[in-house]
């Protein structure tokens, strides 16, 4: 098969990623996806970097047996912990994922008036919503090191949404709300310029957070610029697939129940 024609993978700790797999299929239709969801070892938030290290290299295994061009890992967590592990054991690109920080950040930027003086800056206060092992290991502190000195950042661990999702409870209204009022309620909502979704289970919630939140809030994901960046990637390696060519997708998940199956396909076509 011409590399080109290789199925592009997706993998997450369980049903987050897919978040990532709709923007992929809207954005890059005309190519194949492999997705495989680790819901039978979720949440990974909660596990050791070593753990999630061990379960990261066993799913990369199943990918390079089946011929992929290239890795997207679509998870904050695993990107964390085993990136450049990964990186550095197997040959071809692996997209990884952070919260996406510099975005929210950058809102408060603005040009000076006649385009001659430099940028200023607003400073901005950033809740980041993730899981507890992103917002502790050190390639998140490194991220917040570059912009918490010219505004506020606070990192807010929710592993309560991503048990939610994986347990197929995202319709239920009253339990998600009460879920991030007790996340949140500590702030002054209001005060806050944006949040960040730095986990692609929270993703599904943009709704609910658009609900708790003053319409002033930005909620902000690093979905499309994932999507973005493959793309780019897969283009320069002359690895893009033809644009005429029919795409599809392959979910796969280590829970093999009908249950996971079907909330797959729910949360793809949602």
């Amino acid at each position: 098969m011409p590399d080109c024609r290789a199925p592009v993978a997706v993998f997450d700790s369980g049903l987050g990623g897919i978040s990532v797999l709709r923007e992929l299929v809207r954005t890059l239709p005309m190519e194949n996806y492999l997705y495989f969801g680790d819901s039978l070892h979720a949440p990974y938030g909660t596990k050791t970097p070593q753990e999630v290290r061990r379960l990261s290299f066993d799913i990369m295994e199943r990918f390079m047996s089946q011929g992929v061009k290239t890795v997207v890992i679509a998870c904050n967590t695993a990107t964390s912990a085993a990136v450049n592990a990964l990186r550095d054991h197997y040959d071809i690109p692996i997209i990884g994922m952070e919260p996406a920080l510099k975005v929210a950040c950058d809102r408060g930027d603005t040009a000076a008036g006649d385009g001659t003086a430099p940028a200023r800056h607003m400073p901005q206060h950033v809740i980041v919503a993730a899981t507890p092992l992103t917002l502790r290991e050190h390639k998140f502190a490194a991220l917040m090191d570059r912009f918490k000195a010219n505004n506020m950042i606070s990192p807010q661990p929710c592993p309560d949404l991503v048990e939610i999702v994986e347990s197929g409870r995202l319709c239920d209204h009253d339990l998600v709300m009460r879920t991030l009022h007790r996340y949140f309620d500590g702030y002054d909502l209001p005060s806050i310029d944006s949040v960040v979704l730095g986990c692609t289970h929270f993703v599904f919630y943009r709704d609910y957070f658009r609900e708790l939140l003053p319409s002033t809030t930005a909620i902000i994901d690093g979905n499309r610029g994932t999507v973005r960046h493959l793309g780019m990637v897969l283009e320069s390696l002359g690895k893009l697939a033809p644009e005429e060519m029919d795409g599809g997708v392959e979910i796969a998940n280590s829970d093999s129940g009908e249950r996971i199956a079907a909330l797959s396909r729910e949360l793809l076509h949602s």
